[in-house]
């Protein structure tokens, strides 16, 4: 019997998330990608670890990779998008909060997709079908709820929407204050907390289009039954970009009028 598209993923994710958390705490090299930003041998080796669980078993899809780019046939109607450590600097300080990110694109969109918290075990995945949670070989459904309040906000560049709009101000404004409280874990397994209802909702600015950091968390918020959006409102990709993403209709009607205020102003 042929392995499943989703046991593809869901493997590639923990082979990625092994890595993580074997390398953490160690000192590692850095490799330099301008702007600020860098990857870490931990974010190399845990991508070759999920490169090799994807060739295996499907040797004839496309991969776009984090670190080593696009790779496989360019013929190819299948594109696996690998994100192996989101949330790089979180890692090199020595915080434990990063996402380990895997989905599969085809004609028809991401069906599939895993993201992996390599320090809390656990392994959000979809098929297409409802949302799930898999920890120590258990699966249970994932349930979104905006009953926290908890609202993470994306502070990294870059903000192509800027200066009209810029997430920080959210953090602000009295009726954010006032209605939600403000995380800031400069990571995309926040977004996947969103479809587990472990936050209310995610705003992010950026081009998200074929995003390796977000092609997996989008499909679990999708697959769980959350309001996802551009942040303007709109369907994903048609028109400002970024990301608002929310447990429920209210929460996300809230915090549109709060991002179309700062368009207007």
């Amino acid at each position: 019997m042929s392995i499943m598209d989703r046991d593809v993923a869901v493997a590639a994710a923990e082979a990625g998330a092994a890595v993580v958390r074997s390398r953490y705490g160690a000192s590692l090299a850095r490799v330099d990608k301008g702007g600020g930003d860098f990857a870490t041998a931990a974010d190399i080796e845990a991508e070759q670890a999920i490169l090799d669980v994807i060739r295996a078993a499907r040797p004839n899809d496309a991969v776009l990779g984090e670190e080593s780019g696009r790779t496989g046939p360019t013929t190819a109607s299948h594109t696996w998008l690998v994100d192996p450590l989101c949330g790089t600097l979180n890692y090199a300080a020595r915080m434990p909060l990063v996402a380990v990110n895997v989905a599969l694109r085809t004609g028809t969109g991401t069906m599939v997709a895993a993201s992996a918290d390599p320090f809390a075990e656990e392994v959000f995945w979809t098929d297409g079908g409802p949302a799930q949670v898999r920890r120590d070989g258990v699966d249970e459904p994932l349930a979104p709820s905006a009953e926290s309040r908890l609202v993470d906000v994306n502070l990294d560049p870059p903000f192509p929407n800027g200066p009209a709009f810029q997430a920080a101000r959210l953090l602000a404004h009295p009726e954010f204050v006032t209605r939600f409280r403000p995380r800031v874990v400069s990571t995309t397994l926040a977004v996947a907390w969103v479809a587990a209802g472990r936050r209310a909702a995610y705003v992010t600015d950026g081009d998200l289009r074929d995003s390796v950091h977000f092609a997996a968390g989008i499909a679990l918020c999708q697959a769980a039954g959350c309001v996802v959006t551009d942040i303007r409102g709109r369907p994903l990709h048609t028109g400002a970009g970024g990301l608002l993403v929310a447990a429920d209709p209210d929460t996300h009607r809230a915090l549109l009028a709060l991002v179309r205020e700062q368009f207007a102003g």
